[in-house]
């Protein structure tokens, strides 16, 4: 059996992701768009459980789910859904002053995620988690 494209490509297709990012965040590098994209992805799994989180993973491309997946903790209780701007607060504070991620962020990160993730899948995925994830992913 041959090595799935999917793994073959990742390192080209993270990057063609950061570089999306990077335009939709209006950053000036993809080093800025990694850190703003982290603090996304670390905003979102503190809504889920285990269970949860690896059902979102697998809708995404596979350097993206290590990047969903790394350094979560999984020992504290899911935080509810909150409205956009206290979500966006949260990933602002994410690692402080190292931090550019405009309050924009996460609608800025989800229109990019949206054009890179199989939709039927993603949308699957959201379906499977708890009302408030559909809305954190919601593009304007």
């Amino acid at each position: 059996m041959t090595v799935p494209s999917t793994f073959v490509h990742a390192s080209r297709d993270l990057e063609r992701f950061l570089l999306d990012a990077r335009d939709e965040l209006s950053h000036a590098t993809t080093h800025q768009t990694w850190q703003s994209v982290l603090a996304v992805l670390v905003t979102f799994p503190a809504r889920l459980t285990a269970e949860q989180g690896l059902v979102f993973a697998d809708a995404l491309p596979p350097l993206l789910a290590a990047m969903f997946l790394q350094d979560w903790d999984r020992s504290q209780p899911p935080k509810p859904f909150a409205g956009r701007a206290e979500l966006a607060r949260e990933a602002m504070a994410f690692r402080g002053d190292h931090n550019i991620i405009p309050e924009s962020g996460i609608a800025d990160v989800a229109r990019a995620l949206r054009r890179h993730v199989e939709p039927q899948a993603f949308e699957r995925a959201l379906a499977e988690l708890p009302p408030g994830a559909r809305a954190f992913w919601a593009v304007e």
